[in-house]
């Protein structure tokens, strides 16, 4: 049985290499578009792509629907289907304007793809997204050994999540010399952390405790002091595996070397959730925490403005919509506590309105005459 089409690999290449080099998408992008072009030519039994008709999409659609989840033995949700099905609905579309493909497919004909208009709000509809409390990190942390440098690693790397709002990528990849204890920072040097979209910034220490902000900072002078290692050394350093006494394969301390991936950063905040008892939250999930905890904290613009620019975030808008809902239990809380008056506590509206209103023109959502 033929497992590939010469032709389909070749134009696949070139398509691979128009979504880095011109539409600058990383790699875990394109692979997400390989994964489903993988998935339609394995339905179709890798036909030439310039045989492709509209019959191929609408039973493909139909397969996928019925296909379970290798994660969760589930149905596939609306948000995968949708997402597959779009990836392959645009790479047609960029297919039937290349040359040998564009007498033989019509770029309409990548609009069979497309979900019904109700499975599409499915797909596309905002959740809320879980979030650990400030209560639950606090206790993971303290529920995590320190007895060994492998134990100190670990609760110190969950320490940093809370503490800098980093993502698991950039904390794989942060050194020594990216961490400054004396202002209480982190600098994120794109060219040596892997940042998301490569963006260079400061990030302060947010103010969640000192207990934490103290683990922190004792995992920086252990290695610094008791291992004398220097600033190019890995503020996360890889696992040491070596053969043990017993013969097998054991952890038996720290590499001077940081990890390849973000995978063990996962890992640790797994072990350490179930360790402490609690549902999995994975390392991004502290970044909403930290959005909750600054719209209690933050009571002018400016300082919102601030902690969104500690998250990495250019605009405060992205903080408002990609992390900023609040919660059912708090938005009754505000609501209520709006009917009593505050004293003491009056805010500027102009100043608020017009700080929002600058927001959404830089954002696009609003035309300098107000209109949406």
């Amino acid at each position: 049985m033929r497992k590939h089409h010469p032709d389909n690999e070749r134009v696949k290449r070139q398509y691979f290499g128009f979504l880095k080099e011109a539409k600058r998408q990383s790699e875990p992008s394109v692979d997400a578009v390989a994964k489903a072009l993988a998935r339609f030519e394995a339905e179709t039994q890798y036909r030439d792509f310039r045989n492709f008709r509209p019959e191929q999409a609408v039973a493909f659609k139909r397969r996928l629907a019925d296909r379970d989840s290798q994660v969760t033995g589930e149905k596939l949700s609306k948000a995968t289907q949708h997402a597959t099905l779009s990836h392959l609905k645009r790479f047609f579309q960029w297919l039937a304007l290349q040359p040998g493909y564009r007498s033989r497919l019509n770029y309409s004909d990548a609009d069979y793809f497309n979900l019904s208009e109700k499975d599409a709000r499915v797909a596309t509809a905002r959740r809320e997204r879980p979030a650990p409390t400030m209560e639950q990190v606090l206790h993971v942390i303290r529920s995590m050994s320190a007895d060994s440098d492998i134990e100190m690693r670990d609760r110190a790397l969950v320490a940093f999540a809370l503490l800098t709002g980093a993502r698991d990528s950039a904390l794989a990849s942060l050194r020594l010399k990216h961490v400054d204890l004396a202002q209480g920072s982190i600098h994120q040097d794109a060219r040596e952390v892997r940042t998301k979209f490569s963006k260079t910034f400061t990030s302060y220490f947010f103010p969640v405790g000192d207990e934490v902000r103290r683990i922190a900072e004792a995992w920086v002078c252990h290695l610094r002091t008791e291992r004398l290692w220097g600033l190019d050394d890995p503020l996360f350093p890889a696992t040491r595996i070596e053969v043990g006494v017993s013969g097998q394969f054991e952890a038996t301390g720290l590499e001077r070397a940081g990890w390849a991936n973000a995978s063990p950063v996962r890992a640790i905040f797994r072990a350490a959730f179930k360790a402490a008892g609690l549902p999995y939250f994975n390392p991004h999930s502290f970044r909403r925490t930290l959005a909750q905890l600054g719209e209690t904290l933050c009571h002018t613009p400016e300082e919102f403005k601030a902690w969104s620019q500690n998250l990495g975030h250019e605009g405060v808008l992205t903080t408002f919509y990609s992390y900023g809902t609040v919660a059912p239990r708090r938005q009754g809380e505000l609501i209520k506590a709006l009917a009593v008056p505050q004293p003491g506590t009056a805010q500027n509206p102009e100043a608020l309105a017009a700080f929002l209103a600058q927001a959404l023109q830089r954002g696009g959502l609003l035309s300098a005459g107000g209109r949406h």
